[in-house]
């Protein structure tokens, strides 16, 4: 039996709220392989370790450690935003064949790429991703902006 996009998606919105109850972007992942399995999840830390690269997804397989190539090519990742074009690039990278986010009102980032490159992207147009997303931008514009690089 797959596993359940809902579940997954779920995971990465638990992520996000840790991000954002910590003071940083409200942005979650996960990544999970065919048998349902969770290798890693986590959440943007860029503000809470000053880092320049520390997104949803990265934390996600950062947390996931090293894993043999091709585990990643039978797995999903969950998202709870549009992955921007760093983390599309892991993506695509670890050849990881399936991106399922929690919404891209707020941002379009690299989606179009993402399925040039053979990956299936799924968007579940989720209300609970956009409200988070939309109360941090409105308490914190500059630190949004900082994070898709437009400040």
């Amino acid at each position: 039996m797959p596993f359940d996009d809902t579940k997954g998606l779920q995971i990465a919105i638990e992520e996000a709220i840790t991000g954002r109850d910590e003071g940083g972007v409200p942005i979650g992942g996960c990544l999970v392989d065919e048998d349902g399995k969770v290798l890693g999840r986590g959440h943007n830390m860029r503000i809470q370790k000053g880092s320049a690269t520390l997104h949803g997804e990265i934390s996600t397989l950062e947390n996931a450690g090293r894993l043999k190539g091709n585990v990643y090519k039978s797995c999903t990742m969950y998202t709870t935003l549009s992955p921007c074009d760093m983390c599309t690039g892991a993506i695509i990278m670890y050849g990881i064949k399936r991106v399922v986010m929690g919404e891209n009102d707020t941002f379009v980032g690299g989606e179009d790429y993402l399925r040039q490159r053979g990956v299936e992207v799924i968007n579940m147009d989720n209300q609970q991703c956009k409200d988070l997303m939309a109360q941090f931008i409105k308490e914190k514009p500059e630190e949004w902006n900082e994070d898709i690089g437009t400040e």
